[in-house]
């Protein structure tokens, strides 16, 4: 029986990452706090106005790249120890903090982007020539000319960044702070519930019994706070719409993409492709595994059991240290160190306890080494979160050795590409190490349900659902709670058809995803995974020389614009082959656990 969950200071240290490597302690954290401050009141004196000859551009430059790095450290020192418990008043009130210094210190920078922008494109690119560590910073500066406001406004947008940003934490207060979710009755048994359990443990429960009733008890909380979510989502999209409409966008989808660096058809293919010819492939599985399951249909709450229940074979935290190592040599020696390090270097927050934020992310402050928050359990989908974050942290090192602090991270159509090709690395170790057949059937059926079920299937649907809400936004138009629930229903009738029953409580979906917080961020996951479909295909059949243009892609950060950097790692995303290739393996793969071949 699933018991509560402990409280953060009771869970074991070392399940928990280590913080020692931002600051020893809050002394260290306060000190920064004044030496940012310093430095940001001397850079604010000594380049403002001032930035006309190339030698002191380049100057601020790199002096603005060391105050962004020691930013980088303090808010991660606030937001990493919150996001692990969201309940800690101590960790809230000090990334409040961290907020608002942050908020004091962009206005005060504000003017580079400023001045920098009122510069001649030649001047610019001379920078950039003489400069070559801040070319992507400039190419982004060259792009946002066009859009630019008036430096006063500038400022004073970035001043209230605290607060325009503030929705995303109202959402998660309300989530893990708020909501009760009680308890639920199966099998004439109690069970706890909360958000974290439902989403890690009771959606994927082998037992129907529990796990509708687990469903359902969720949904009931869920709708007591819909008006409340609703509300907090239409300003964020609010928000969104005000400041595109101030830069001169008419839409703000096409203000969110801009950063992306990508134009729209790419946007709006990779939403339709996946609606309309991944939908029957998924519709088959689903209908698989209703079948084998022996149960009556196949409802929402019902989408990501596995196939076979009897045969999920336990993957303790030891076991998965050596199962990572074996997965990640594929790419080589040195790749196989630098992950390995995550270990013993405790980059993991592995424990699970009341308060902490659901899902998993990976993060790294510039100059130390990357974190990873998940909650574990001993189970394979847990293994596949794992390895999917240690992709991450294998881009963001590698991006940070090439990159400045001003250029290391890629743009986010392609960011979710590392992570997901891991995961692809991990099936093929699975089945190429496999002794019996069931163990191989279950690889590839992870590969449906764990790979390209969370990142081609909930990601994209919640893409198909945010569209439908930015168009509103772009007419004119308002919605509520009613109009958000008919949006996700629609979406997820498209997708689904009659394969899926779709019961109370699966239009509320919208209100489980941070995501929508974060932009276009959704429907990156589908991109990614595209790109590293191809690329690990690639690799199968050229072995050496694939792989070494994978990690050469690795190491871009954000040299390239994403068209580009696909092309690096062989991979042409201007047309939709690389997609209907990508959904042409899935049904491949589908076939092979049907008809059981070896």
């Amino acid at each position: 029986m699933t018991t509560s969950l402990p409280a953060r200071k009771d869970v074991d240290s070392q399940l928990t990452w280590d913080l020692d490597a931002l600051f020893a302690n809050q002394a260290d954290f306060n000190r920064a706090i004044e030496t940012v401050k310093e430095l940001a009141s001397d850079f604010s004196r000594i380049y403002q106005h001032q930035l006309k000859e190339i030698p002191v551009i380049i100057d601020a430059l790199r002096d603005y790249a060391n105050i962004q790095a020691i930013l980088d450290r303090i808010e991660h020192f606030a937001f990493l120890p919150q996001a692990a418990d969201t309940t800690d008043p101590e960790a809230s009130a000090r990334l409040n903090q961290v907020m608002d210094l942050e908020a004091v210190i962009g206005g005060e920078l504000s003017f580079l982007d400023s001045d920098l922008q009122q510069l001649p494109d030649d001047t610019l690119k001379a920078v950039s020539k003489q400069a070559p560590e801040f070319a992507s910073f400039l190419r982004h500066i060259l792009t946002a000319k066009a859009h630019a406001l008036d430096p006063a406004v500038e400022k004073a947008l970035t001043q209230l960044n605290p607060t325009l940003n503030r929705f995303t934490q109202i959402r998660d207060q309300t989530i893990f702070g708020d909501m009760d979710f009680g308890e639920f009755t199966a099998h004439g048994k109690t069970y706890p519930l909360s958000f974290v359990l439902y989403e890690e443990e009771y959606q994927k429960h082998p037992d129907t019994e529990i796990r509708r009733a687990a469903y359902a008890q969720f949904n009931k909380t869920l709708r007591r706070y819909q008006s409340t979510m609703a509300a907090t989502y239409y300003a964020q999209v609010s928000k969104e719409k005000t400041l595109a409409t101030m830069r001169g966008y008419d839409s703000v989808i096409d203000y969110l993409l801009e950063e992306q660096e990508v134009p729209r058809a790419l946007f709006d293919r990779q939403i339709d492709l996946i609606m309309s010819d991944l939908a029957p492939i998924m519709r088959r599985y689903v209908t698989y595994i209703k079948e084998q399951r022996g149960l009556d249909h196949i409802g929402y709450t019902d989408l990501q059991i596995d196939l076979d229940p009897d045969f999920a074979p336990e993957v303790t935290l030891a076991s998965a240290q050596q199962t990572v190592s074996d997965t990640v040599a594929y790419l080589g020696e040195d790749y196989q160190k630098l992950i390995m390090r995550a270990f013993p270097e405790r980059w993991v927050d592995f424990a699970q306890n009341e308060g902490k934020d659901s899902g998993a992310f990976a993060t790294k402050p510039y100059g130390v080494h990357p974190y990873i928050m998940m909650s574990w359990s001993d189970t394979l989908p847990s293994l596949y979160t794992l390895i999917h974050e240690l992709g991450h942290t294998g881009q963001m090192t590698l991006s940070e050795a090439d990159n400045s602090v001003l250029g290391d991270m890629p743009s986010t159509y392609i960011v979710e590409s590392p992570s997901t090709f891991n995961e692809l690395l991990l099936t093929h170790h699975l089945v190429e190490t496999a002794t019996d057949p069931e163990m191989k059937q279950f690889a590839r059926s992870r590969l449906l349900s764990d790979t390209y079920f969370h990142n081609f299937v909930t990601h994209l649907l919640e893409a198909a659902f945010q569209r439908e809400v930015y168009r509103l936004i772009d007419n004119g138009e308002s919605f509520d709670a009613a109009k958000l629930n008919q949006i996700k229903r629609q979406v997820l009738t498209d997708f689904w058809g009659d394969a899926v029953e779709l019961e109370e409580g699966a239009e509320l979906t919208w209100m489980r995803q941070s995501h929508y917080y974060m932009g276009l961020y959704s429907y990156t996951y589908s991109a990614g995974l595209t790109i590293a479909t191809q690329a690990y295909l690639r690799t199968l059949k050229e072995g050496q020389p694939a792989i070494n243009d994978w990690l050469q892609y690795l190491a871009l950060g954000d040299q390239l614009e994403p068209i580009a950097a696909a092309k690096i790692a062989g991979v042409d995303i201007t047309t939709d082959q690389p997609l209907k290739n990508t959904i042409a393996f899935l049904g491949e793969t589908l076939d092979q656990i049907i008809e059981k071949k070896d």
